[in-house]
């Protein structure tokens, strides 16, 4: 059934909120976004004390994506900004963009939604009851034609106390991840972090500077990318590209990722220094972190395996080693989502991270379709591209210009993600809203709405423009070029990327002649590779 919806409520005004808002408001509908915090911004707003119900960033984090893939797709970075983004930077920016398209108007600050409930006549109308209270404490009811819940799922965090005996006699201090802010309260101490992903590498290596000593517990490893990648450039620049995607579905699988293993090897083994994965890459997020190779030869920092327990003061590994002297556990072990505001009249309730979300956006049952969850995602590219290409896709959707699926099809489908995910992860629960193949979901997205860049037409008319596109990253530009939303910019916006990458370098001067190819060592060697495994698979069959 197609939806005509005109007014939306959107919940959060971070990176995916703001978006979503300007995404409305160029398909001509309404939106009014209520933000509990005091600024937009959401978590990349630092504050130094943390707020309940709202994610934050510590102090020193920057952005695993590079300032390209950062940016929304009409509209750049700045030049002059780094290539990968401090809180503040990344703050100025969504500043900047909430400046440019006006709006901020639409935010309503220090506002809380308390309730999101059907109205009476739900089945014809799609309406909804959203109740906000505000800083005062004064209550406001109004109805909305629909609701796109833009929140995010880092502010409830995940603490596995029942996986970890002995840990009530623990006497020293235990914290989430979300409490981490500066690594100074942790000199000289003793650290335990418990998980490696981003967070806990991050933190883990930073704290090692000023503690004592610090002991990174993982249970399955992971694979560990640089932010620099080869001649100095970002390293999504040159892994994220439409060429590379293509030849990921053209050759043997297990050849191709045996080749990205040894990349990845290249750098350091993961074997040798303890990190060592017990499942392939790109199977789930990978781990973005410089630093970690050097802080456990420098011996500043120890791998080690899950924890089996907890004395009072030590924890012992499943090993058989220990961790003595312990003054402080991080456990940075995610986040668990809820939305307390969906689940007054049961609408939406979440049990162990359950996600019954059709392409990770839509409940199948609510029917007409007019409650939606924005970068509700674990993605090895950055959220812009994600959220971005979500709320253009939910807006037209509201907006009655694309229907979904019926309620079978719908769950027939997720049935069969769910099936597939419960073979490649052990613990399911950490991984329901993963998604392996992110340019394969945006370019799905990016289909439906009509603006994915059709290559062919446009090397004939551009075959300049085509190559960069083809060969070049898959930056969010790439879907302004063509179908709604189109935005003039966009052709220049990448015939310029080089340019902005290489500006903030001390030789940034040096004419972009000499980076006009990002990756062209990558593409000779995967052409190569591609080469040979023709040669394998015709040997085998001939």
């Amino acid at each position: 059934m197609k939806t005509m919806a005109k007014r939306v409520c959107i919940i959060g005004a971070g990176l995916s909120g703001l978006t979503t808002i300007k995404c409305c408001l160029d398909e001509g509908l309404e939106p009014t976004c209520f933000e509990m915090g005091d600024d937009m911004g959401g978590l990349w707003k630092y504050q130094e004390n943390v707020e309940e119900g709202r994610g934050n960033v510590f102090y020193s984090l920057i952005t695993n994506s590079s300032k390209e893939f950062m940016a929304y797709s009409d509209f750049p970075t700045p030049e002059n900004f780094p290539n990968f983004l401090a809180h503040t930077h990344m703050f100025q920016y969504l500043q900047a963009y909430a400046k440019e398209f006006k709006l901020n108007e639409r935010i309503h600050l220090k506002t809380k939604v308390e309730a999101v409930t059907k109205t009476e006549d739900f089945q014809s109308s799609g309406q909804w009851n959203v109740t906000t209270v505000d800083e005062n404490g004064i209550k406001n009811d109004m109805v909305f034609d629909a609701v796109m819940v833009c929140s995010g799922h880092n502010y409830n965090p995940n603490m596995p106390m029942d996986s970890f005996p002995g840990i009530e006699n623990f006497k020293g201090k235990i914290i989430h991840s979300k409490d981490y802010k500066k690594p100074s309260a942790y000199a000289g101490k003793n650290v335990l972090v418990i998980g490696f992903g981003n967070s806990g590498g991050d933190i883990a290596t930073e704290v090692s500077e000023h503690a004592s000593q610090v002991f990174l517990s993982t249970r399955r490893g992971a694979w560990v990318l640089g932010r620099i990648s080869d001649r100095g450039y970002p390293y999504d620049l040159l892994l994220l590209t439409r060429w590379k995607n293509l030849l990921r579905h053209y050759i043997p699988w297990d050849m191709f990722l045996k080749f990205e293993e040894r990349n990845a090897n290249f750098r350091f083994d993961h074997k040798i220094f303890g990190a060592n994965p017990t499942f392939r890459i790109f199977s789930q997020q990978m781990v973005v972190n410089d630093n970690l190779p050097l802080c456990i030869m420098k011996g500043k920092l120890s791998m080690k395996p899950n924890v089996a327990s907890f004395t009072d003061t030590a924890a012992v590994f499943v090993d058989g080693s220990q961790a003595e002297s312990l003054d402080v556990v991080v456990f940075a072990t995610g986040f668990c989502f809820q939305f307390p505001f969906l689940e007054v009249d049961d609408t939406f309730t979440v049990h162990d991270n359950c996600n019954c979300l059709y392409k990770n956006v839509f409940l199948p049952k609510i029917q007409p379709p007019t409650l939606a969850f924005i970068n509700l995602v674990e993605a090895n590219v950055s959220a812009t591209s994600v959220c971005e290409m979500q709320s253009r896709w939910v807006t037209r959707i509201f907006k009655g210009l694309i229907s979904l699926p019926d309620e079978a099809e719908m769950l027939k489908e997720i049935s069969q993600e769910q099936e597939i995910y419960s073979h490649k992860f052990p613990n399911l629960k950490r991984h329901t809203i993963e998604i392996e193949d992110c340019p394969a979901y945006t370019d799905d997205l990016a289909s439906k709405i009509g603006v994915r860049p059709r290559l062919l037409p446009l090397f004939l008319k551009d075959p300049g423009l085509a190559l960069k596109i083809f060969f070049g990253p898959l930056t969010n530009y790439q879907f302004r070029l063509q179908g709604p939303g189109r935005w003039e910019g966009a052709a220049q916006a990448i015939r310029t990327q080089n340019h902005r990458v290489m500006v903030p370098f001390p030789g940034g001067s040096v004419t972009c002649s000499n980076t006009q190819g990002f990756g062209l060592v990558n593409l000779i060697v995967s052409l190569v590779l591609l080469a040979g495994c023709c040669l394998v698979v015709w040997f085998q069959t001939s």
